[in-house]
């Protein structure tokens, strides 16, 4: 072993910063969870509060809130995964079938451009696009004779705006992965596939798509697991009371009872639900892919 640590010294310098991240960020933090237990005072600290059980949760399960965050999370998550998935995988594809190198280059750093953007910006530039007074969408819908919507405060509007956002903020970035997948497939394939006459789509049918089948189970199995975990910035900053009914998801609830109000037992209880649930829909997506492909995680 310390022959390995030798020979591998300058690779483990560079991976100790990941560890420190990793222990700091995602490990450290973990002990605070026992506050979910307990009536948390600032005063008291998290050793000195009292404990209370199962209270926090008893609570949350009861309150009317539940079901409708439960449902808006749950449905955002998979609207997402259903229509969000195939499209990386779909723009890799077409960019690996283009044989001009300039219009390729140009489109893929088009494509993966608002991945460098901030959520903040993301959810300014839809708020201008979607503004009933000179949004272009409005605009656009007007030139053509029609009425102007006001897309941000209509609750049928919101979920289908939330995906297509999510659509194009990481098609490109995510389609990086399919790419190297696809680089990664042996090129004497193509050629004997070539000189048997196949044609692109017979090629992409019974080369290209079953090459990419592992990176594809993998990148499931990780959205799966994530797909309750909605982060609160673009929710929060894309939703409005108008629209909480059908917006309103774990993570803004976990954050205006935990910062806003205070509530941080309360808070605690909700997020570690969320969290619970999240890893069984992690560990039941590992169990499908290795059904349908034999391969898992783990």
């Amino acid at each position: 072993m310390i022959k390995h640590i030798k020979r591998d010294r300058q690779l483990l310098l560079l991976f100790i910063p990941c560890i420190l991240f990793y222990v700091l960020f995602r490990y450290g933090p973990l002990y605070g969870l026992v506050i979910a237990f307990k009536d948390y005072s600032v005063f008291a600290g998290v050793w000195g509060s009292d404990w209370v059980g199962l209270k926090h949760f008893a609570k949350f399960f009861s309150n009317s809130d539940f079901w409708i965050l439960f449902r808006n999370t749950l449905l955002l998550g998979f609207y997402t995964l259903v229509f969000g998935f195939p499209f990386p995988i779909l723009l890799a594809i077409l960019l690996n079938e283009v044989r001009k190198q300039w219009f390729k280059k140009t489109v893929q750093t088009l494509s993966y451009l608002p991945a460098f953007l901030s959520v903040v910006i993301i959810c300014s530039m839809i708020i201008d696009f979607l503004s009933p007074v000179n949004g272009l969408f409005n605009q656009l819908l007007s030139s053509i004779g029609f009425e102007k919507t006001y897309f941000l405060i209509d609750p049928g509007w919101f979920r289908p705006i939330y995906v297509i956002s999510e659509i194009w903020g990481t098609v490109g970035y995510e389609a990086i992965i399919y790419l190297a997948a696809i680089a990664g497939i042996n090129p004497t394939l193509y050629e004997a596939a070539r000189v048997d006459g196949a044609r692109r789509m017979q090629m992409i049918r019974h080369i290209t798509i079953p090459g990419l089948l592992p990176t594809l189970l993998v990148m499931f199995i990780l959205k799966t697991g994530s797909m309750i975990r909605i982060g609160y910035e673009k929710v929060l900053l894309l939703y409005n009371p108008m629209t909480y009914d059908v917006a309103d998801v774990f993570s803004t609830y976990v954050y205006r009872k935990g910062l806003i109000e205070s509530n941080y037992s309360y808070a605690a209880a909700v997020g570690m639900f969320e969290a619970l649930v999240a890893m069984v829909m992690l560990l039941g997506a590992n169990a499908l892919a290795k059904r349908i492909g034999g391969n898992g995680l783990w």
